[in-house]
């Protein structure tokens, strides 16, 4: 298979990932349901925080960045985080509990009642992951969890569970930035659209 072939072929089975979630009724309702849980968190003044290892840290990290700084409106920042981001208490918090624990210890200390968590493991399987939406449901927090096909251990502690219909890592995030945009797009303009 040439190049041009191979290119045509990783599109097209994005395309068919994305179209299978398209016409998927469930996975839309899940989407809109999300969406509402968000804007009424942040109508309650509560916030959403993120976190994933490796490429879905990078998605976490973005999608928090569009939602407190902007999308595509010119508005109020909206307080969401990526967990991720803070370097020197990711290093401490691995060497003196283990990286298991490095979401769920901020979890514990910045989540509240009605707050958001969206966790992103495309295995569905990451300790770490695991662990902070664990913390999250103790504490009575919205859990979103972003995956595989294979759904995985989050499933048990997600209130919303988005199964991408793929084992392809790639693939998969791919979806899930996508998922991610539509969220940040629906919130701001249902927030502050005119």
């Amino acid at each position: 298979m040439n190049r041009s072939d191979k290119i045509k072929n990783i599109f097209s089975e994005s395309i068919a990932i994305k179209k299978s979630v398209l016409n998927n009724a469930d996975f839309i309702f899940s989407i809109e349901t999300v969406i509402e849980k968000i804007v009424n968190a942040y109508s309650e003044n509560k916030k959403v925080l993120f976190c994933g290892n490796g490429g879905s840290a990078a998605d976490a990290q973005r999608l928090a960045a569009e939602l407190s700084g902007r999308f595509l409106l010119n508005r109020k920042p909206l307080f969401a985080e990526a967990l991720h981001v803070n370097s020197s208490y990711i290093t401490a918090t691995a060497n003196d509990y283990g990286y298991d624990f490095i979401f769920s210890r901020l979890v514990e200390a910045m989540g509240n009642e009605g707050d958001v968590l969206m966790a992103f493991s495309t295995s569905g399987n990451s300790e770490n992951i695991v662990n902070a939406l664990k913390v999250a449901k103790e504490k009575n927090m919205i859990t979103v969890g972003f995956t595989g096909e294979k759904g995985g251990k989050i499933n048990e502690y997600s209130d919303i569970l988005f199964c991408v219909p793929s084992v392809n890592t790639a693939r998969v995030q791919e979806v899930h930035i996508t998922i991610g945009h539509i969220i940040c797009e629906m919130v701001e303009h249902e927030l502050f659209g005119k």
